[in-house]
């Protein structure tokens, strides 16, 4: 007689104890919208809808609040169709250090992502030699639209601190022509490095149109906002959705 009693007090138990685990479920789903409704930063417009080969081009230079931007843009990359194909590389000293090559695995390329170094001993020659190295990674095969973003402030004082030869680079016209000659269009975000472009408004305006005329001459678009950034939860929302306009128009 106990042993049944025994056995009802704990199936009731049990029974209070999962309808208890029910509610909180629900009130947390309602709370939070869901896993994905919280942790989602992009709009849903902004995700891309054909599959892309994409290079993601980070300057290892640029000032540290870059580094709180890595969620958003590993989400980015994760959130891109299948058959996308991405490569990560930072531009560096000089050289380009490539963290991922292509691959259609995107979560190992999200994962590859690193906060840049921040320090003027990583600053690269100019973003422009670099930029090429990475067009001539892209194969001229396969039906993906070919793109590549570039995460820079843009400046190029190799040859000189005025606005002819910064905007008008000869390896900056050396990019240009190696992205049409591959069909790239290159994308940009504007962030200013620890160096000229952290306090000289000359040097951001030089690196802004520099990075406005390579985007504009390769069927890009270049996304800054005044001489410094907050966020770039905004800036990919709408790469996204440039993205997508230009897919539909082609």
């Amino acid at each position: 007689m106990r042993t049944h009693k025994l056995l009802a007090s704990l199936a009731a138990f049990v029974l209070m104890a999962a309808a208890t685990l029910v509610t909180l479920q629900a009130k947390t789903s309602t709370i939070t919208g869901g896993r994905g409704a919280e942790k989602s930063s992009l709009a849903p417009s902004s995700r891309i809808r054909e599959p892309l080969n994409l290079a993601i081009l980070i300057q290892d230079d640029l000032v540290s609040r870059v580094g709180n931007e890595l969620n958003v843009t590993r989400e980015f990359i994760r959130a891109l169709p299948g058959g996308s194909r991405v490569m990560v590389g930072y531009i560096t000293s000089g050289t380009l250090q490539v963290r991922q090559q292509f691959t259609t695995d995107l979560e190992r390329a999200a994962k590859s992502l690193r906060i840049p170094t921040g320090s003027t001993a990583a600053s690269p020659y100019n973003p422009y030699v670099e930029v090429r190295e990475a067009l001539l990674r892209f194969d001229t095969e396969g039906t993906n639209r070919n793109a590549l973003l570039l995460i820079s402030d843009g400046l190029d004082v190799s040859r000189g601190f005025d606005f002819s030869s910064s905007v008008n680079s000869i390896d900056l016209e050396r990019a240009i022509r190696e992205a049409k000659s591959r069909e790239v269009a290159i994308y940009s975000f504007y962030a200013p490095s620890v160096g000229l472009t952290s306090w000289n408004r000359r040097a951001v305006s030089f690196g802004q149109s520099a990075l406005n005329r390579l985007a504009d001459e390769t069927g890009g678009e270049a996304f800054f906002q005044g001489t410094s950034f907050v966020t770039f939860n905004s800036y990919f929302n709408k790469l996204g959705q440039t993205i997508n306009k230009q897919h539909a128009t082609e």
